[in-house]
């Protein structure tokens, strides 16, 4: 059962793209990944509105490396002038893989935000696409509930997660990163370590778990 806490009236967990293809044995396993998901289950019971990302794409979608020719994963490319990475192909709609991960507490999830749901431009941020030229609907959803503080965790730390916390703040939420509840890509060595102080920079807190 959800706390009734009036201390929690204002504050939402968010959970960024706790799906198979990112954990280990999926299309894009990030390393660590299935440990974040006790994480979630402890948190999940603290919050009255709990609101989880999920990657969704058409099995074309155009950030994936296998639909242009000569492009390799991690490398980096333009995508109708945006800056992209080739990807290999993951979270495919429907798929297995863009699933949530079976041991998540997904009952005590209020919201679902699907992402990335079209093939010409990527969507890491739960908020909006990656050019800013369509938003998901979250921070309407967020102020419809009367959510001013938002708490982030989840996959990945250097993408999907720096994306939404940076997206969150700009929208004017507070926002509070769960450091272990994160993990990272961490594609190029720092990357994860830019990712925390680009994110503390812009406003965000950052916190564990055992401290909430």
């Amino acid at each position: 059962m959800k706390s009734d806490s009036t201390t929690k009236d204002h504050q939402a967990l968010l959970l960024v793209d706790l799906q198979n293809d990112f954990v280990d044995g999926g299309a894009l396993a990030v390393p660590g990944g299935l440990e974040v998901i006790e994480v979630a289950n402890r948190l999940i019971p603290k919050f009255n509105w709990v609101v989880a990302t999920q990657d969704w794409h058409p099995a074309d979608h155009q950030s994936f490396a296998s639909q242009h020719a000569g492009l390799a994963i991690g490398d980096q490319f333009l995508l109708d002038e945006i800056p992209q990475v080739a990807w290999p192909d993951h979270c495919i709609e429907h798929s297995q893989g863009a699933e949530f991960v079976a041991s998540l507490a997904q009952d005590g999830i209020d919201h679902v935000v699907r992402k990335g749901t079209q093939r010409q431009i990527d969507s890491y941020s739960a908020f909006y696409d990656n050019g800013h030229l369509h938003a998901t609907g979250l921070a309407d959803d967020l102020r419809r509930h009367d959510i001013q503080h938002v708490f982030v965790m989840g996959l990945a730390t250097d993408y999907c997660v720096r994306a939404t916390v940076l997206d969150a703040i700009n929208d004017g939420f507070r926002v509070t990163l769960v450091v272990d509840g994160c993990r990272g890509v961490e594609m190029n060595p720092g990357d994860v370590e830019h990712a925390l102080k680009e994110m503390q920079d812009a406003g965000a807190e950052l916190a564990r778990s055992d401290e909430l």
